[in-house]
C-alpha cells in the first residue's frame, strides 16, 4: 500500500480508497500550522488521484485534541486567533465539505475543540467505544469555533448544542449516537476494519452521485424548500448525464448488479 508522508500527516492510498491520518501523537494530534499545511498537501494528492472514498482518522490514542496552542507560526511567534482560523482551519474545513467523494471519519479517541469540528465533517462518522467528543473551548476561556456553532444546532438541536458548549462535558459515543451526532459505534479493535469496509463499499459506488448528494445536503441546511427543489433539478440533471447513471439503468433493466466506475 503506497504511503505518503506530509507534515504531521500520513496518507495511504490503496486502490480507490485513501486513509488520511492526523499524525502527531506527542500532542494527541492537535492541529497547528504545520499539520494544516500537511493536510492541504495530502488533500491535493487525494484529489489528483483516482481515489473514490476517503477515510479521516487519528494516529495513536486520539483523533484530534483541538488546536496545538504551543506551536509557533511561520514568524516564530504564535499565530493570531484570526490567522489560526482563517488561514489554518477554515480552508481545510471547506476542502472537506467540498470533497468530490464520500468522507468516512473514524474517531479513534478524543475529538475535542476544533478536532470535534473536523470529525463532524464526515458523511458517515464512526466512533470507537473509547472515543469521546468535547467542546473544550470553555475550559480555556474561549467560545466554540471551526463551524461548531453552525453545525451543532442543526445536528442535535440548540439546547443540546448550548449544553455541550457551556458545560464543556464529554459526550460519549453511545449518547452521541442516540442524539444523531454520529452514525455508528464500534469496538475499538474493529474501528479501522469497519471504516475500511465501508469506504471500499462507497468507492465501488457512483462517485459523482455521492458528490452531488454532498452538495445537496450541505445546501439544504440553509435553503428554503422551493430553492432546494430547484437545486435538486440542477444536480439531478447533472447526475443523469453520467456514465454511472446509464450503467445503473442498464443494470436495473438487465436485473444484475451495477458496475459503477465513478464517471
Amino acid at each position: 500500500m503506497p504511503t505518503h508522508s506530509f507534515e504531521k500527516i500520513r496518507l495511504e492510498i490503496d486502490g480507490a480508497v485513501a486513509t488520511l491520518t492526523l499524525d502527531d501523537e506527542p500532542v494527541l494530534n492537535a492541529i497547528g500550522p504545520t499539520m494544516a499545511r500537511g493536510m492541504k498537501a495530502a488533500l491535493d494528492k487525494v484529489e489528483a488521484s483516482p481515489v473514490r472514498a476517503l477515510i479521516l482518522t487519528g494516529a495513536g490514542r486520539a483523533f484530534c485534541t483541538g488546536a496545538n496552542l504551543a506551536e509557533a507560526g511561520e514568524s516564530g511567534r504564535p499565530p493570531t486567533v484570526r490567522d489560526t482560523l482563517e488561514v489554518g482551519y477554515h480552508p481545510m474545513l471547506r476542502r472537506l465539505k467540498s470533497l468530490p467523494m464520500p468522507l468516512v471519519v473514524a474517531v479513534n479517541g478524543a475529538a475535542a475543540g476544533v478536532g470535534m469540528s473536523f470529525a463532524l465533517m464526515g458523511d458517515i462518522i464512526m466512533a470507537a467505544r473509547s472515543a469521546y467528543f468535547l467542546q473544550a473551548f470553555v475550559r480555556i476561556g474561549l467560545m466554540p469555533d471551526g463551524g461548531s456553532t453552525w453545525l451543532l444546532p442543526r445536528l442535535i438541536g440548540l439546547a443540546r448544542a448550548r449544553e455541550l458548549s457551556i458545560l464543556g462535558e464529554k459526550l460519549m459515543p453511545d449518547k452521541a449516537l442516540e442524539w444523531g451526532l454520529i452514525n455508528r459505534v464500534v469496538v475499538d479493535a474493529a474501528l479501522a476494519m469497519e471504516a475500511r469496509a465501508l469506504a471500499e463499499r462507497l468507492a465501488a459506488g457512483p462517485t459523482r452521485a455521492y458528490a452531488l448528494m454532498r452538495r445537496a445536503y450541505w445546501a439544504s441546511l440553509d435553503n428554503a424548500y422551493e430553492r432546494q427543489l430547484d437545486l435538486e433539478v440542477e444536480l439531478q440533471s447533472e447526475a443523469s448525464r453520467t456514465e454511472d447513471f446509464r450503467e445503473g439503468v442498464a443494470a436495473f433493466l438487465e436485473k444484475r448488479p451495477a458496475k459503477f466506475k465513478g464517471t
